[in-house]
Parts: C-alpha cells; structure tokens; sequence
C-alpha cells in the first residue's frame, strides 16, 4: 500500500495513520487499530512524524523489541481490544532513510468479527475511521455490526455485503458475486459501479469477465 522509500510523498487519509511513538505504544494506536478494523483496513505507521506541511517523515525509534512485546500483549488482551485480526506478516519493522520504523497493516475485519472494540465495551470502545481521524462508533452504529455478526453470511447484498465479500475471497467476478450474495447480477452492478465511482473497489479487465477486489 505504501511505498516507504518515498514516505514523504504520503499524507495521513482514510488508510494511512502516523504516530511517532517515540515514547513508546501510544494509547491512541488501539483507537486507529479499532477504526481501521471497522472500516476499510489500513496501515499505521509507527515511529513516523506528521510535520505541520502535512507530510511524514521518519524519526527512528528507539526499541522496537519492546514496543512490539507491548503490542502483541495488548492484541492476546480481551480488556484491551476484543480481537485480534493481525497476520505476523501484518507488522514488521522497515528501515527508512536510515531509522527504524514499525508497520503495521490492520486489514479489514470479517463481518463475523466486527465491532473491532477497545476497553471491553462495544458500546463505548467501536471506532471508524473518516478521512485523518478516527471517532466513536454511534450505539446504532454497533448494534448494526452486532446484528451483522450474527446474521446469515447473506444478511446484506448492499455495498457493505460486497465489501464484506471482497474482504473474505479476495476477489471475485460478478458472476461469483451474484452466486455468493444470492442476488442478481443486474441488480448489483449499480452497486459495484458506485464502489468503483468511491475508488473502494478496483475492475481489472481480465478474458471472460472482469474481476473485482478492494482497493489496495
């Protein structure tokens, strides 16, 4: 998603967070982790300032041993966040014009997983994310994803259902997509063409059909 050689080339958005954390795991990173989980995914960029031009630029951290020890405490604690959706490959440590950096790469949790929550409350610890910040999940917002969660896999043939799609096969063509939402193919693909208008989804043209997956 990022290509870190040229990290000042990127702003903070709806999928790319910075913290410096040179004091150690800041607190607000299980808000950016909950937010992320919740929406679309996205990267947070540990060890990385935001300068008053908007841009980022690495500052080094000092022990990423022991940050990323508090990191995978807080991911196995249930009072910290409810789950934990990260791959060992979803965090790694780079190096960026000579300083030590971490990455993590929060992908988009399952319906089945979602609210994403802090704190041991659904209610008051479910975030989402919108543009460069992360804000708290309305009670009607969590009851939705609770009610999703719990539902058939086919609860939802809207936008949110082909994401969830998406999230969960990779990518798919539309005749996939109609098979997998019970739904038909002409009825989804306004839908498809309003998540490729929002630059969620992308169409890759392929022989046959094309095929659709989530933004990178």
């Amino acid at each position: 998603m990022i290509d870190l050689s040229n990290i000042e080339k990127y702003k903070e958005n709806n999928r790319i967070e910075a913290k410096k954390a040179t004091g150690g795991l800041p607190k607000s990173l299980w808000e950016t982790y909950s937010a992320f989980a919740n929406t679309l995914g996205g990267v947070i960029l540990l060890g990385v300032e935001e300068y008053p031009d908007k841009t980022l630029h690495p500052v080094d951290l000092p022990d990423t041993d022991w940050m990323l020890s508090d990191l995978r405490d807080g991911l196995s604690d249930p009072a910290v966040v409810s789950v934990n959706i990260l791959s060992e490959d979803d965090v790694q440590v780079q190096t960026v014009e000579g300083k030590r950096i971490i990455v993590i790469t929060v992908p988009r949790a399952a319906r089945s997983q979602k609210p994403v929550y802090i704190g041991g409350d659904p209610y008051s610890g479910s975030y989402f994310r919108n543009g460069e910040g992360d804000y708290r999940c309305t009670a009607e917002d969590v009851q939705a994803m609770l009610r999703g969660a719990s539902s058939d896999p086919h609860y939802h043939a809207g936008p949110d259902g082909i994401i969830d799609c998406l999230t969960e096969n990779v990518s798919v063509t539309l005749s996939e997509l109609s098979r997998l939402l019970d739904r038909d193919p002409k009825a989804l693909r306004p839908i498809l063409a309003q998540l490729l208008d929002e630059k969620v989804i992308v169409e890759d043209e392929e022989p046959g059909e094309p095929i659709y997956r989530l933004r990178a």
